[in-house]
């Protein structure tokens, strides 16, 4: 399967019911997908005239307690700013999927351009399989922190034909959703804002708000994920997610076979950020690179993460096709090496507090 119906697959198994978007390349797989499968299983998608339509019908669906859905790249999710911070603000679990051109969205993924102090779970898949198993875990982060989660794709990862195993079907996990618009039924009525408590007419938005963000650091102390390999005796340390990640695994490997000793960090939550694994690994290390495809945005994660340890490096940039789809010159396992070369420590060359900001 490519990696947008892998992860549409298993949104449907997680239980997704509802699902809306507006056709973007690299996006459009999981729009094309989902209108023939959701009518299957009873669900409804929608094809919106905008993505802006689009969050707003993920949102309604999403607050009468349905698990709902919506994918779009960059710009498209640009467009749902505004959105995206309501919904965190009001506490409604919804599963989005950033299917970006390259990887210059890791700020957009990351802090969102939305107001507030809200702030997404993001999970980067770097296979289809990957894709598949976030994905469904994706649904049940949102539940139970009552917390929007995003998917941060490519063109690589969207395009991708893999084999792809379903290892389980999660949708029986109950969630408590006695939050959700579903018509009373004999109970108190009920509001769903960012504005203000449950109980209509407060007005004590500092406290929704505050409860908004208290669950930040629990969700800073369980949901962290890295894969990491390698480490134990690495001189230079190197840092990439998504799909890229792959070609630094690979990149790695073959460091290993002229005899250097190189270890890789690969975040697959960027928010909350591996901060721990990157800092244990620099302490060893003798330098840290950083291969993103984008200008320089997960670094200074990194940087905040090594703080001074070592040496930060980027190793990647800025880096598309003529299509603009991010699939450029520089994801090439023999650059990646290249680089890793050429940054690689000398001995007796470690500079400490270099944080290249």
């Amino acid at each position: 399967m490519e990696g947008s119906a892998a992860m549409a697959e298993a949104a449907v198994r997680a239980g997704c019911r509802f699902y809306a978007g507006y056709p973007i390349t690299p996006s459009t797989e999981i729009l094309e997908y989902m209108s023939t499968r959701m009518p299957q299983v009873g669900g409804v998608c929608m094809n919106a005239e905008s993505e802006i339509e689009a969050i707003g019908m993920v949102w309604g669906a999403a607050g009468c307690g349905v698990r709902a859905m919506t994918a779009s790249t960059g710009q498209g999710i640009s467009l749902m700013q505004e959105s995206f911070a309501e919904l965190a603000n009001a506490q409604i679990p919804v599963v989005t999927v950033n299917m970006c051109r390259g990887q210059g969205d890791y700020f957009q993924s990351t802090r969102g351009g939305g107001h507030g102090d809200y702030r997404f779970i993001v999970l980067a898949p770097s296979s289809a399989q990957e894709a598949a198993d976030l994905a469904q875990l994706a649904f049940d982060l949102a539940d139970k922190w009552r917390n929007p989660v995003m998917i941060m794709g490519d063109f690589l990862l969207s395009h991708t034909s893999e084999i792809v195993e379903f290892h389980e079907t999660v949708a029986q996990r109950s969630a408590d959703k006695s939050w959700a618009i579903t018509g009373a039924r004999g109970r108190r009525g009920i509001t769903l804002s960012p504005l203000g408590p449950s109980e209509k007419l407060s007005t004590d938005i500092a406290t929704t708000l505050a409860h908004a963000i208290d669950k930040h650091a629990a969700i800073k102390a369980e949901e962290v994920r890295v894969d990491t390999g390698y480490l134990d005796d690495a001189e230079l340390v190197v840092v990439a997610f998504g799909f890229p990640g792959r070609f630094v695994k690979y990149a790695v490997m073959l460091a290993r076979e002229r005899g250097l000793r190189v270890g890789y960090v690969r975040p697959i939550t960027l928010w909350p950020f591996p901060t721990q694994a990157v800092a244990a690994a620099a302490e060893r290390a003798q330098a840290v690179a950083v291969f993103e495809l984008n200008a320089g945005q997960m670094i200074e994660d990194v940087q905040l993460a090594v703080l001074g340890r070592a040496p930060v490096h980027a190793i990647g940039g800025i880096s598309h096709d003529h299509s603009g789809f991010g699939v450029g010159p520089l994801l090439n396992v023999e650059y990646i090496l290249k680089r890793i070369e050429e940054v690689y420590p000398k001995k007796g060359s470690r500079v400490q507090g270099n944080l290249g900001l």
